[in-house]
């Protein structure tokens, strides 16, 4: 059903994949929107329990992707290295397929934002629940539930 990764000896293993998901901190989703037209968009993440998860505003573009075509992609770039003498670029990169969904239950929206919130926040935990508290009626999660994901960096590393 996916492809498998054709440069196989630039593939990186689960746990390498992982470490990048855990200390990065943006990503594109890829949702198809309007029309039937790709929508990639740049967004902050969390990676928790096998699961990637996205805040957002609880209307907009993103959402009505997600409401109208479950399956999604996700790219994080951990390097970016231009090798000018060799005419090339060293990726250090992740790719995740899966399917999204807007979470319903308010008390497992509570915990993602409170992940995500610790994630970008965490020296100003006190705050985190009085901020959720303010945004929970226009707030949104997407869960992203990964189906295949791969990770590939440049030779050598």
């Amino acid at each position: 059903m996916f492809r498998e990764m054709r440069r196989t000896k630039q593939l990186m293993g689960n746990s390498q994949v992982e470490e990048i998901l855990l200390r990065n901190t943006s990503g594109t989703l890829a949702l198809l929107g309007d029309d039937g037209y790709p929508y990639a968009v740049p967004l902050s993440y969390v990676y928790h329990d096998g699961k990637l998860y996205f805040h957002s505003a609880s209307g907009g573009h993103k959402i009505d992707a997600v409401k109208q075509y479950p399956k999604a992609s996700f790219c994080v770039i951990d390097q970016d290295k231009i090798v000018p003498e060799k005419y090339t670029t060293h990726y250090r990169s992740v790719i995740a397929f899966g399917k999204v969904r807007l979470l319903e239950d308010q008390e497992e929206m509570r915990k993602i934002a409170t992940a995500l919130a610790m994630k970008y926040s965490s020296d100003y935990a006190e705050g985190i629940p009085a901020e959720i508290d303010d945004y929970m009626s226009r707030l949104a999660i997407i869960e992203m539930t990964i189906e295949h994901m791969t990770g590939k960096q440049p030779m050598g590393l």
